[in-house]
Order: structure tokens, then sequence, then C-alpha cells
């Protein structure tokens, strides 16, 4: 039977605190997975829109590199991109002398740093995908408004991509939602890493488990929700008409 009593008394833990948050945080449970999807997404973005530009390029020594970072983030697990930002960087010397490693050195600036780089990875190809996909009418349209190159990037092709690009990248913000799932494996309490501390605590595992799973669950409808009146909105001139 599972313990409701159990779930109840517990459920505050899940949505945060500051009993064993990381240095670099003050909360817990609900709240750090909010933090962690948040800024990874914002950061991810920010790196996405000026790496999409460069892997639309037709000029190789700016594309390749960028091709060749998407490949390695979008072709390697993140939960081993997280083990090695963690674990694997404090091997090395110059890493520890330097003054990044005041930073490195928290689980909560390498969990943020690894699903940064693993959301741009796949937010850049979202995005340069759509900027190739611009109809050929918007560009012939803002040349003959005499745009230049880059004011036609700037004023009509990201903006219009990224419209174009909500349905996919709203997949990868629930797939980043998810993934944020093991930031307890670098000894952070989200929400998982709390209901990892009531198992131990209780030896109980399908309350904690199933409560995050409901959480969860409930996040993604929202996420989905949000997404889709975005998509009534922006994405309006592209429903079909009604008779």
């Amino acid at each position: 039977m599972i313990d409701l009593n159990l779930i109840i008394e517990r459920f505050p833990a899940f949505l945060g605190g500051t009993d064993g948050a990381p240095i670099m945080s003050t909360s817990d449970g609900l709240q750090l997975t909010l933090e962690l999807l948040g800024l990874s997404l914002v950061f991810g973005l920010l790196l996405a829109v000026p790496m999409a530009l460069m892997l639309v390029s037709r000029n190789k020594w700016v594309s390749r590199p960028v091709w060749l970072y998407t490949y390695v983030f979008r072709g390697t697990p993140l939960l081993v991109q997280l083990f090695i930002i963690y674990y694997g960087l404090s091997q090395f010397d110059w890493v520890r002398d330097s003054w990044a490693w005041e930073y490195l050195r928290e689980a909560y600036v390498c969990a943020i740093l690894a699903f940064t780089l693993n959301t741009a990875a796949y937010t850049t190809e979202i995005l340069a995908g759509q900027i190739r996909n611009t109809h050929y009418g918007e560009i012939e349209a803002a040349k003959a408004m005499g745009m230049g190159k880059w004011l036609m990037m700037r004023r009509i092709v990201i903006p219009s991509a990224l419209r174009r690009a909500l349905p996919a990248y709203s997949n990868e913000v629930v797939m980043m939602m998810q993934s944020t799932s093991i930031a307890g494996l670098v000894t952070l309490a989200d929400l998982t890493g709390v209901a990892r501390r009531v198992f131990s605590d209780t030896y109980m595992p399908f309350e904690p488990f199933l409560t995050v799973a409901g959480i969860y669950l409930v996040m993604t409808f929202a996420l989905v929700w949000l997404f889709k009146k975005a998509e009534q909105r922006w994405l309006a001139y592209l429903a079909p008409r009604k008779h």
C-alpha cells in the first residue's frame, strides 16, 4: 500500500527549502530544478543564436567548428558530459590554479554549464534548420526594401526562424526539463535528489519517486500548454485558413 501520510508529510521538501542546498544556490527540490532549467535555457539560447548563424555560413572555417561542437554534444550522453565537467576538469592542475576553479568546483555551476552546452547544441541545429528554410519571398521582400545582409538577418530572418522553431524548441525544453533529473548524481538536491534523500531516510521507494514523477508530469503539461499558446499567437499566420 502507498503511504499517503508519508507523501503529505514530506511534500514540502520536494517544493524547495534550504536543507542540504548547494553552496551557490539556496534552493532544494522543485526550486532548484526550475533554477537549473531556466538558467540553462536562457544561456543556451543566447549561445545558440550566434552559433546558428555561424553554422549556416558558407565559410567552412566558420561553420565547421560549430558543426563539430553540435555533433559532439548531440552524439554523447548528457550524463557523460556532466561527469566530465564535474569530475574530469578537477584532474588538471591548470584548471585548479585558474580563476575559474572558484566556480567549477561547485556542482551547481558544473550542472548549469553541462546543461547549457547540451541544450545550446540542439537549439543551434533547430535554429539553423529554420534559417535555411526561410521562405524566399521574405528574403526577396527584404532585398526589395534595400536591407543589407545583417539588417535582413536581424529584422527578418532571425525573428521568423525563432517563431517557426517554436514547435521543435518546445520538445527540447521538455527534454531538458526531464534531463535536469540527473543533477542529483553530482550531489545536488533537485527533485530526484530529494527523492533519494527521502528514500534513504525511510527505505520506502514508491512514495518519493511517484511524487517526483507526478511533479514532472505536471511541469510537462504546463510547458506544453504554454508553448501551444505561444504557437497560437506567433504562428497564427501559418495556420490553415478557415472557410
